[in-house]
């Protein structure tokens, strides 16, 4: 089993910045991906960002060029710094982890956080 804790959600205005934090435990051998995927109220979760323990990252063509992805493999923890925050960005944000090649087609992986709201304001 894995357990993945969620950081730095909260409320900004349109423009601003915020960093999101996803630490990890448990059997970190089964896992070679984390990443983070957003769920807004009314519609399906989507693929925000993800990342593998090589590097190799993917997002979603809404938040590219305005967020990064980046991970510190000794302490498993993946982080997500978001930029140039639009109100449609609000949503819950949930860290996810799991093994394989599928992340490079957006599919999550097994492991869920518990989520962490994030809010622009208008």
């Amino acid at each position: 089993q894995v357990q993945l804790v969620e950081s730095g959600g909260g409320l900004v205005q349109a423009g601003g910045s915020l960093r999101l934090g996803c630490a990890a435990s448990g059997s970190m051998f089964s896992i070679n991906f984390m990443g983070w995927y957003r769920q807004a109220p009314g519609n399906q979760r989507e693929l925000v960002a993800v990342i593998s323990s090589g590097g190799s990252t993917n997002y979603a063509d809404s938040v590219k060029g305005r967020f990064t992805i980046s991970r510190d493999n000794a302490k498993n923890t993946v982080y997500l710094q978001m930029n140039s925050l639009k109100p449609e960005d609000t949503a819950v944000y949930y860290c996810n982890a799991g093994s394989g090649l599928q992340f490079l087609a957006g599919i999550p992986g097994k492991y869920w956080g518990q989520g962490t709201q994030v809010t622009v304001s208008s």
